[in-house]
């Protein structure tokens, strides 16, 4: 796909109209989540030994699968015993749910459909490649796989209904990874009915074109219209569930998860037609009961993907990322930069010592964040990964300029000079009033300039000297005013918001007043205060 194209399709499908606007509905907390393996809630036992284990690594929310083959294994015949186990013991560890519906599709396949869906190929069709390969992908034109899809689905909202009494069910995610695999299109006779149709009524509003336009005509390329047919049904089919959690559960999130089109990959090479950002008009008009669309992320890089879906009436939430000893720092980045609602590492239940450490250092740290995490405080994130490390991050308010690094463009420890990786760095900066700051994160260094004045810095060692000597005394410089440090103190958050001081940060620690910094062992949260002479 040509990159003109590229930017066609993306102007197309994210400039939402007025018409889809509506007040999404979001939890009334932080989600610190993780996300279990696919396997891990198919028993009591595993639900009895792993949410305790949630709750000592920090998180206040468990997303987790609830399987329609586990719930409607016999037509008809509903068993809800894992969720009843679920929901006690997420009660008695301080748990929220997140209940992922895996109902007709899981990763654009349908393999947690029960054995009485998949063996009745008649009543309930497959998805075909225009090569003529069934695939077991129930199509999404069937109505009789609505129909049952919905009916157990309906069974699952009427028991949370009568049986989350003490509200733990935080969001509900409808299907999973929604999408085609292998062709861009399902090319069954039924589909192909509802192509030669064109875009129906309601669409073409949206993409201002004609009733009828043929879907070919959206794209230069074939497999990108047929990746916007799909979505538009895709995104019908989900709303026929939405609607029914809407009724029944007014004032619960809904949200519906995609894989991403990443690595170069055309349509059909991935779950094609899912919500991905470029076709969030496509889904928002098709599917306006639901809340907002959310990517699962497992390729960088991962501010890139971030920025995509923080649009107007979309609020960012990870429900996937791949897990790994950085999470907590892309956490805080999620957060600081675009308010994000909640995130979640994957396969939770699996990290290492070191990850399960770390993230539990982060989600404590963000806990007593959680006041000031909110659009009533100017905040922006930082992070330093890959091949951005070395850079800096520079943004001017009220005649200032906050700069942000990572910790090891300070050479003062030895990994950051010794051919170590270096760990990604990032956190968030929050501005309290003006001079007035919270940082918090790690592996940053964070240092302030007056917008007006210029310099150019000589290279000095930790205690403030030059690292050698030359024949000039003076940084060059050329300003009006200088900003300089007037407090800095590490210190922990009470519930209501207000500060515990811990330390006084100063000399060593604030290189002689010249920044403050956090190092990539740490997860901190520091209260600055600035002054300008």
């Amino acid at each position: 796909m040509n990159n003109l194209l590229r930017v066609a399709l993306i102007v197309l499908t994210i400039t939402l109209s007025d018409t889809l606007v509506h007040s999404a509905r979001t939890p009334d907390y932080l989600i610190l989540g993780g996300e279990l393996g696919n396997s891990s809630a198919s028993s009591k036992e595993d639900i009895r030994m792993i949410f305790p284990k949630l709750k000592e690594m920090g998180l206040n929310t468990v997303l987790m699968p609830v399987y329609w083959e586990l719930i409607e294994p016999s037509e008809g015949k509903f068993d809800f015993s894992l969720l009843d186990e679920a929901i006690s013991t997420a009660k008695a560890n301080d748990l929220k749910i997140v209940p992922l519906w895996f109902g007709a599709w899981k990763n654009s396949m349908s393999c947690y459909a029960p054995s009485w869906v998949k063996t009745d190929t008649k009543r309930f069709p497959r998805a075909i490649t225009e090569q003529g390969k069934p695939l077991e992908i129930l199509s999404v034109f069937s109505d009789e796989v609505l129909k049952a899809d919905l009916k157990a689905f309906n069974a699952f909202l009427d028991y949370l209904k009568s049986n989350d009494k003490d509200n733990i069910i935080a969001m509900i995610q409808i299907e999973n990874e929604i999408g085609m695999l292998e062709s861009a299109r399902d090319h069954s006779k039924l589909a192909d009915k509802a192509y030669e149709n064109g875009i129906p009524e309601n669409l073409a509003k949206t993409l201002k074109v004609k009733p009828r336009t043929p879907w070919e005509n959206l794209a230069e390329a074939q497999d990108y219209a047929d990746e916007m047919f799909m979505a538009w049904y895709y995104a019908q089919y989900v709303e026929n569930l939405a609607k029914a959690a809407r009724e029944k559960l007014p004032k619960t999130p809904l949200y519906v998860n995609a894989a991403l089109d990443s690595r170069g990959r055309r349509p059909g090479q991935y779950p094609s037609a899912g919500p991905i950002a470029r076709l969030a008009n496509i889904w928002k008009t098709g599917a306006p009961s639901i809340d907002f669309i959310s990517p699962d992320l497992y390729d960088p890089p991962f501010a890139q993907w971030f920025l995509q879906y923080d649009f107007p009436n979309n609020p960012l939430f990870i429900p996937e990322i791949r897990r790994s000893v950085n999470s907590g720092t892309h956490a805080f980045y999620a957060i600081g930069e675009h308010n994000a609602i909640g995130f979640s590492p994957f396969s939770i239940e699996n990290a290492s010592d070191e990850e399960a450490k770390r993230l539990l250092q982060a989600y404590s740290l963000l806990k007593q964040l959680a006041p000031y995490c909110s659009k009533k405080y100017d905040s922006y994130g930082v992070l330093f990964d890959g091949e951005n490390a070395k850079e800096s991050k520079v943004v001017e308010k009220d005649g200032l300029k906050t700069i942000s690094n990572h910790f090891f463009t300070l050479p003062w420890d030895s990994r950051a000079t010794d051919g170590s990786i270096w760990p990604d760095g990032g956190g968030m900066i929050i501005q309290l009033a003006k001079d007035e700051f919270l940082i918090a994160g790690t592996g940053i260094v964070v240092k302030w300039e007056s917008a007006k004045e210029v310099s150019t810095d000589k290279k000095l060692g930790e205690d403030g000297f030059m690292l050698s000597g030359d024949n000039t005394n003076e940084s060059e410089w050329k300003g009006k005013e200088r900003i300089g440090i007037l407090s800095c103190d590490e210190i922990e958050i009470n519930p209501d918001g207000s500060f515990k001081v811990i330390r006084r940060l100063n000399g060593d620690e604030t290189h002689q007043g010249r920044h403050v910094r956090i190092g990539v062992d740490d997860y901190k949260a520091l209260h600055v205060k600035l002054y300008r002479y």
